[in-house]
């Protein structure tokens, strides 16, 4: 059984009691970490693909160590110029292993919902400001605002709200 998981912006192929290298979690070390974003897994011949992800699939893995992978070297030229830059660094890395691929039944991250908006029944109110020039010419047609054609913007918004 294999799954495919997005970990830390990307995208990773990932079996039960596998070490994984991925950018620096938040945590610390020893501790376990849930990754809910499962595109694909397989299951014996049996593939179920997510849409864009799998609902309920989860990823469970826990944090053996942090450290610092091997030294990237970027060299920068620009032929006939004289044009040399050397750099390098070394990318924060944390190493996981994989404890666990539960196909249904984990609950998702909490993400903060925002409660939908109660309806005005008198007066609409609408934010002008945001709206182009175009769209407060419109209303101001809509509304039978004379001379609208040669206003400016915020000129349009008073002649609106009154």
């Amino acid at each position: 059984m294999y799954a495919i998981v997005e970990m830390a912006g990307q995208q990773f192929k990932v079996a039960k009691d596998q070490k994984v290298y991925v950018h620096r979690l938040q945590g610390e070390v020893g501790s376990k970490v849930t990754f809910d974003n499962v595109l694909l897994i397989d299951e014996k011949g049996n593939v179920t693909i997510g849409a864009p992800a799998i609902e309920g699939a989860s990823v469970t893995a826990q944090i053996l160590s942090h450290l610092k992978g091997d030294k990237v070297i970027v060299f920068k030229k620009k032929r006939r110029k004289g044009y040399i830059k050397k750099n390098g660094h070394r990318q924060y890395l944390s190493e996981i292993q994989i404890e666990s691929i539960a196909t249904s039944g984990a609950k998702k991250s909490a993400k903060k919902e925002s409660a939908p908006k109660a309806e005005v029944k008198g007066e609409a109110t609408t934010d002008y400001s945001s709206m182009t020039v175009a769209e407060l010419k419109a209303a101001a047609k809509e509304q039978g605002i004379s001379g609208y054609t040669s206003l400016k913007k915020v000129e349009l918004i008073e002649a609106l709200t009154k």
